[in-house]
């Protein structure tokens, strides 16, 4: 069925047909979400770089570092589902606005914290309205752009800005910490939010798809508390071992939990994550491709971060810049994806490739040495692995949420930043022990005071992890041709675009 039959047809459901859709107007609602989503991915990494500056300045313990990265993470990955429900039951405006005025309030206060406790308290309600903001700015995407063309586009965008997002908070927190105060890249949020309140104010409608549903209060505290459990249970195998209570415990809390949450919505009048939504091949395809990602871009941005300013010297700004070339390559193949190969090829030919090249980028990255340059041993490969992931984030964000029913948008766009989410703490996690064990492994039996050998060991440790980025994209290359279906996907006639918001 064409994209204008559909939309006769909802216009002829007595769907009302707001200006939105069909006007200019969505390129600046674009450029409003795409602006609230980099405020969010911006938070996962923006404040890495200047937790030695904020350590020095409140001075808390090496342990409780942690801490300031692992709140956000938490309370982000565990409200997640909660979030984009709201934003289905509520209105995706009302959601979209109060994320924005929450999550500048509390960068606010986390920018003027005066000891740790305040700093991680604003840290995890800073993870608190983005996992509203973000679920209700996806979820806006897709009710916006419900032509096939111009919403490939969209989503190259969208997909790019969530991909390169890491990088480009790494430079800005360099940048904002060498040249202000590490105060700033709370601050920054608070400039940012001023223009995406305005611009979402005057541009968007508020709509409820879900308005007579009610919300799933068992489902919501089951998922809340299996993803707190999972990312918790990871969290700590960075700072305790595999074998710690804390670490397994959690973790198997966490699979418990989240398997009754997956039962109780076979039950549910109205289930939190309707199972239909996972259901669909290419969807479910898409969500372990995000997943996927997710955990082994952490071993660019994480162990690649350490190397630059560890080994070769480089300023947390110049950090930054570094990984700029790889940012444009993957807006570069976030477009050409999206909007050209997988409308003619489908997802089964392009997603896999674009995880085979990431796989070899990563491989070529293991041949970093003590004595490197980073125009030889470090630019091409990061290019590569750029180009890659462009091929994989915005195709895989736009089919996880194409054809889904206009009252589980926010939902499922929530799905897609809990995987994106849950996978970067699985990657952290699983990517830091290996690489601590290749370290103590080379260690051995040599003299760990000796400054060669002790950088060595850390060339060790960031290879290994390298090398298992590569095996994970490798895994993912195999998945996503396993799991995708042929051919070119097509909108779900039963799903009706949504014509308004």
């Amino acid at each position: 069925m064409s994209q204008k039959t559909l939309t006769e047809n909802a216009q002829a459901g007595a769907v009302e047909a707001p200006s939105d859709a069909s006007s200019g107007k969505r390129w600046w609602i674009l450029a409003v979400i795409a602006l609230a989503q980099l405020m969010v991915v911006l938070d996962a990494t923006i404040v890495n770089i200047a937790l030695p500056s904020a350590q020095a300045d409140l001075g808390f313990s090496d342990g409780n570092r942690q801490w300031i990265v692992t709140a956000y993470a938490l309370a982000f990955a565990s409200l997640l589902l909660l979030g984009g429900r709201i934003a289905d039951l509520f209105g995706r405006k009302t959601a979209f606005l109060i994320g924005v005025v929450g999550f500048a309030g509390v960068s606010a206060l986390g920018g003027a914290a005066t000891n740790f406790e305040m700093l991680v308290t604003a840290r995890a309600l800073q993870g608190a309205f983005g996992a509203l903001l973000a679920p209700a700015a996806l979820s806006l995407l897709n009710t916006t752009f419900t032509d096939a063309k111009e919403r490939a586009k969209a989503f190259s965008v969208y997909g790019a800005i969530a991909g390169a997002g890491g990088a480009v908070g790494l430079l800005l927190g360099g940048i904002l910490t060498d040249a202000l105060d590490w105060r700033w890249t709370l601050y920054v949020n608070v400039v940012i939010a001023v223009v995406a309140f305005a611009g979402g104010w005057i541009l968007l409608h508020n709509h409820r798809d879900a308005e007579n549903a009610k919300l799933d209060v068992p489902g919501t505290v089951l998922v809340a508390a299996g993803l707190f459990s999972l990312v918790y249970g990871f969290s700590n195998a960075e700072t305790h071992d595999w074998g710690s209570p804390l670490t397994w415990g959690f973790l198997i809390a966490g699979g418990v939990l989240l398997a009754a949450f997956s039962w109780w919505q076979t039950k549910a009048a109205h289930p939190l994550l309707p199972l239909r939504i996972l259901l669909d091949r290419n969807r479910a395809a898409s969500f372990l491709a995000v997943l996927i990602s997710g955990g082994g871009m952490f071993g660019v941005f994480l162990f690649l971060t350490y190397y630059l300013q560890l080994n070769l010297g480089f300023s947390p700004t110049k950090t930054g810049l570094a990984f700029l070339p790889m940012v444009a390559a993957l807006m570069v193949t976030a477009q050409v994806g999206t909007t050209k190969l997988v409308p003619r090829l489908g997802p089964k030919a392009v997603i896999p490739l674009g995880f085979g090249i990431a796989a070899v980028g990563m491989a070529w990255l293991t041949g970093i040495g003590v004595g490197s340059s980073y125009s030889s041993a470090v630019l091409p490969q990061l290019i590569v692995v750029g180009l890659g992931l462009g091929l994989v984030m915005p195709p895989a964000m736009q089919l996880a949420t194409g054809g889904v029913a206009a009252e589980d948008a926010g939902v499922a766009s929530a799905t897609v930043n809990a995987m994106q989410q849950v996978g970067g703490s699985i990657g952290t996690a699983l990517l830091n022990t290996l690489a601590a064990s290749a370290a103590t492994d080379y260690l051995a039996g040599k003299d760990p005071s000796n400054k060669l050998v002790q950088a060595q060991a850390t060339i060790e440790s960031y290879t290994t992890a390298f090398w298992w980025s590569a095996g994970l994209f490798a895994v993912g290359t195999l998945i996503a041709f396993l799991l995708y279906r042929r051919g070119v996907p097509e909108q779900d006639p039963d799903a009706a675009p949504v014509v308004h918001m």
